[in-house]
């Protein structure tokens, strides 16, 4: 047993802790025998904007009410993460159409909670089903054999392109996603926390111990996805903790739990970022070529994210920064260079003295 933490110091000198790849965060934070590191992988793909996740946080984490006022953005009245919305479920109206639709489509027909129940784990071409989504035609259905030959013809294949509104629009979509805390890799409002009431735990996540927290408020500028808030109520620093409570009794955040689509996925990390290059995998392949993975990869600027996103736009559409970069990265050199400038200044000061001494003694011999 006294090898493990002897190998585990040995691999953390020469090192900078405070960015770059980082293979083991809870072993590196002095938990041995630990469990695989865990978090989320929210798919937007299939996210409803139901808001259970939102409801379901506050009720298990007990955060109060945090306003209930009309924003005038869309359906969207708690606007962004902050110390008593650990959850946040945005929504985006653009004048463009997801791949594979089509406008002005009529959906009465359509069982949208059948739709939902069927979750991210079904296939694309069925999972991608949005609101502005054709309908299946009859010559697709497995009972219409006999019109297959005509449903693949060139002339009754679907467009690729959306097709116009008679007034002339290109179509609406809705992009819905529910943010979170990332608990970074490289979480720079630990680094800064100077009482230790923020954490790294056994499962690779970031928790704010309320009890310790002075509410310094350091924390909230360090974060790069302006995450961490100060609640005014009590004074200190909240944020998402990832259910660190029911991780302990071997069960998954609530906010997965109560996801109707499985847009909100929990698990061990890399078993999450396995599914989650399949998933854009398949997107791409039916068409939807906006996919992309965000906050997944190991080498960018905060060694990668525990909570990371399949997203259907950039991330500045979605509020998220679009290269973020841990704020303490250049500690290290910043006190390196800090401290040359000092020796600098102290041996600056020091020559003036001397030279001034010296002075001093040729005048007095002179007077003698």
């Amino acid at each position: 047993m006294t090898g493990a933490p002897e190998r585990s110091r040995s691999s953390l000198i020469g090192r900078n802790l405070l960015a770059g790849a980082e293979p083991d965060v809870a072993g590196d934070a002095g938990h041995q025998e630990h469990p695989p590191r865990v978090g989320f992988f929210t798919d937007t793909s299939v996210c409803i904007g139901c808001k259970a996740c939102e409801v379901a946080c506050k009720e298990w984490n007990a955060i109060p009410e945090d306003g209930l006022d009309f924003t005038g953005m869309s359906f969207d009245n708690t606007r962004g993460l902050d110390a008593s919305t650990w959850r946040h479920v945005a929504f985006i109206e653009q004048d463009k159409p997801l791949g594979r639709t089509e406008v002005a489509v009529d959906h009465g027909d359509v069982d949208v909670l059948a739709l939902a129940a069927r979750g991210s784990g079904t296939p694309a071409g069925e999972a991608a089903i949005t609101p502005t989504s054709p309908p299946p035609s009859p010559a697709s259905s497995p009972s219409s054999s006999s019109s297959s030959a005509s449903a693949s013809s060139p002339s009754a294949a679907p467009s690729s392109s959306p097709s116009p509104a008679p007034d002339g629009r290109t179509g609406l979509r809705w992009l819905m996603a529910s943010d979170v805390c990332k608990h970074c890799t490289h979480a720079a409002c630990l680094d800064v926390c100077p009482t230790g009431a923020l954490f790294r735990t056994e499962f690779g996540t970031v928790v704010v111990q309320d009890d310790i927290c002075n509410g310094c408020g350091y924390c909230v500028p360090a974060c790069p996805y302006g995450v961490v808030d100060v609640r005014p109520e009590d004074g200190g620093a909240h944020k998402c903790t990832l259910c660190y409570d029911r991780l302990g009794a071997g069960q998954e955040p609530a906010c997965a739990k109560a996801c109707p689509t499985e847009s909100i996925q929990f698990g061990p990390l890399e078993e999450l970022r396995e599914r989650a290059a399949a998933r854009v995998e398949e997107l791409h392949r039916v068409g939807v070529g906006d996919a992309r993975l965000y906050g997944h990869d190991p080498e960018d600027g905060v060694g990668g994210d525990g909570a990371f996103f399949l997203l259907l736009d950039e991330p500045e559409v979605y509020g998220l920064p679009p290269d973020p970069v841990v704020t303490t990265r250049d500690l290290p050199s910043m006190w390196r260079h800090a401290g040359a400038a000092a020796l600098t200044l102290l041996g600056g000061v020091a020559a003036v003295f001397a030279a001034h001494g010296g002075m001093s003694g040729r005048r007095n011999g002179r007077r003698r």
